[in-house]
């Protein structure tokens, strides 16, 4: 487990990343590619974090206080200078304090979030977890019928419909929602909480 006095590299996104999800991501500024590269060789994960203000590229952005760990699963480079990469989700962390780098790059000082409990199966989770079900199937089916053989899910495997934590957080990712908001997902404490939310935006979008 990351120790808080260690310093990871953060890569500030428009985007939010929770435990298990998978992030695709192309890389093409010098300081990222470093970076990637330097993960790799330590086979290390960097944070992903939203920007609370700023750009992904030129100067450093300001993130959210809160982000998740991004493991390196695989790795491409087709074309020179661009690398692209596929990202799982690991631990939530907390940042303690941040620096900026001679080239613009973040780091920080980190504290791990402690991973959602298991909780009992609820009829919450049954009616999620069923409809979550659909969607993914309706993805692959789609999926396949167009990109056959190199059709790549989205979805992290292995599906687990019976993980509140999974279904809550796969919710999270795919649901319209403001970027704001899904942070503010993340950033809650136990997948109970995150369930009870997705359940209501469900109900109220007629969607179960």
């Amino acid at each position: 487990m990351q120790q808080p006095d260690d310093w990871i590299p953060l890569f500030p996104l428009k985007t939010v990343l929770f435990p298990s999800g998978i992030l695709p991501l192309k890389v093409f500024e010098t300081r990222y590619i470093d970076m990637v590269r330097d993960c790799m060789k330590n086979n290390a994960p960097f944070g992903v974090v939203l920007i609370k203000s700023g750009q992904e590229v030129g100067a450093a952005a300001e993130p959210e206080n809160i982000g998740c760990l991004a493991h390196i699963t695989d790795w491409d480079m087709q074309e020179l200078g661009v690398m692209m990469l596929r990202t799982r989700g690991g631990e939530r962390f907390r940042i303690l304090e941040t620096r900026v780098l001679p080239d613009q790059r973040l780091e920080a000082r980190i504290e791990m979030i402690a991973a959602d409990s298991i909780i009992p199966v609820s009829d919450i989770h049954v009616v999620c977890a069923k409809t979550l079900k659909i969607v993914i199937d309706d993805i692959t089916t789609r999926g396949r019928a167009e990109l056959g053989d190199e059709f790549i899910s989205p979805f992290s495997d292995p599906i687990q419909l019976d993980s509140a934590s999974w279904v809550a957080n796969r919710w999270c990712e795919i649901l319209p929602i403001p970027l704001a908001a899904r942070q503010k997902l993340l950033e809650l404490e136990g997948a109970e909480s995150r369930m009870s939310i997705v359940h209501k935006y469900l109900q109220q979008h007629q969607i179960i």
